[in-house]
């Protein structure tokens, strides 16, 4: 069988049949569409071609054979069982209906207002700032925002100065924007490469890059801001101290960061938060204190949205669940071979 003749035959065969064909083949073959999996079998062709013929042949017969009405309905052998398309046998899918849009769906959208209570664990990051520097890795959502605001009332209060910061211009402006609809337009300034308003407020939104300046210029006896009544500086998005090519700057603003003043790092996605919390204990003059969580408020979910407009979870449960191998939701998985045949489907001329 020539090359030619062996992707013609490969591109006449179902989906399905590509994937069991591929599987123990191509690494992760559930997630490739029927073109990529026809050119993914071709390059493995090139390794074991009579296997790869072999094994196409016998689907093929096998398909010929289910095709063909012989004898009384009952058979002695069950019947081969198709792989969906996330690897596994159709056997192997829970027992229990699929979610339904409507479950899907359930709970999104503006929730009933009610008093706002604080968790635990914002209590608690509020309570050690009094004496220590404070981590707070938890998940996207969980409130890490109230947390920066009630720490910098607190500071005002005390007649502090806040500076908070953040690793984009863009966040920046929208924090701006935020603390000063929250304290007032008198009390908020802003400081960035394109930006400079009321640079004597008592709390002060910038880039990271723009603090370790700061205190770079206050190193060599130029202060451009209140570096001597600074209470407290707040990090947002700190896991940039990983990136290699600005961590440094994360790392250096730490380092010279005034002794007086509180360190209130924010982050959903730290990966080593004790590590971190150990190193700032190491460098600095008060301990820091790790607050970490790892229970979303907000649960994720995910969806297929085909491009005639419908809609449908993607998993056969409504949430994301965990673990490999998990079965997708039977509509989805209808509308990716929709899609397929409608994409793939030769043109004419």
């Amino acid at each position: 069988m020539t090359t030619d003749e062996l992707e013609k035959l490969l591109v006449e065969q179902s989906v399905d049949r590509l994937h069991r064909l591929a599987r123990g083949r191509i690494h992760r073959h559930f997630r490739l569409g029927k073109r990529r999996l026809v050119d993914a079998l071709l390059r493995q062709a090139s390794v074991n071609r009579a296997g790869l013929e072999s094994d196409l042949q016998a689907l093929l017969q096998e398909g010929t054979q289910s095709a063909t009405p012989a004898g009384p309905r009952h058979r002695s052998v069950p019947p081969v069982r198709h792989a969906g398309r996330s690897g596994q046998a159709e056997s192997a899918e829970p027992a229990e209906p699929a979610a339904d849009l409507s479950a899907f769906l359930d709970g999104i959208g503006v929730p009933p207002p009610r008093p706002f209570i604080p968790d635990p664990w914002q209590e608690e990051a509020l309570s050690h700032l009094a004496t220590t520097d404070v981590i707070v890795s938890v998940p996207t959502g969980s409130g890490k925002t109230y947390v920066a605001i009630e720490a910098a009332r607190r500071a005002i209060e005390a007649e502090r100065t806040v500076i908070y910061t953040s690793p984009l211009k863009a966040l920046s402006n929208t924090k701006f924007t935020e603390f000063t609809r929250i304290f007032g337009a008198d009390r908020v300034g802003i400081l960035t490469g394109d930006r400079r308003d009321n640079p004597q407020a008592p709390l002060l939104i910038m880039t990271t890059e723009i603090l370790r300046n700061l205190l770079y210029d206050a190193a060599g006896g130029e202060i451009d801001v209140r570096l001597d009544t600074l209470g407290l500086v707040i990090m947002d998005e700190s896991q940039y101290i990983a990136d290699p090519e600005r961590g440094v700057v994360w790392e250096e603003t730490i380092i010279f960061c005034p002794t007086q003043a509180r360190l209130l790092l924010l982050s959903a996605s730290i990966g080593n938060p004790q590590e971190v919390a150990a190193w700032l204990t190491s460098i600095r003059p008060t301990p820091c204190h790790l607050v970490r969580h790892h229970r979303r408020s907000v649960p994720l979910r995910a969806g297929y949205l085909h491009p005639n407009g419908k809609l449908t979870p993607l998993f056969r449960s409504a949430g994301i669940p965990h673990g490999s191998g998990t079965p997708l939701h039977p509509e989805t998985k209808r509308l990716f071979a929709q899609y397929e045949d409608e994409t793939l489907r030769p043109r004419s001329h």
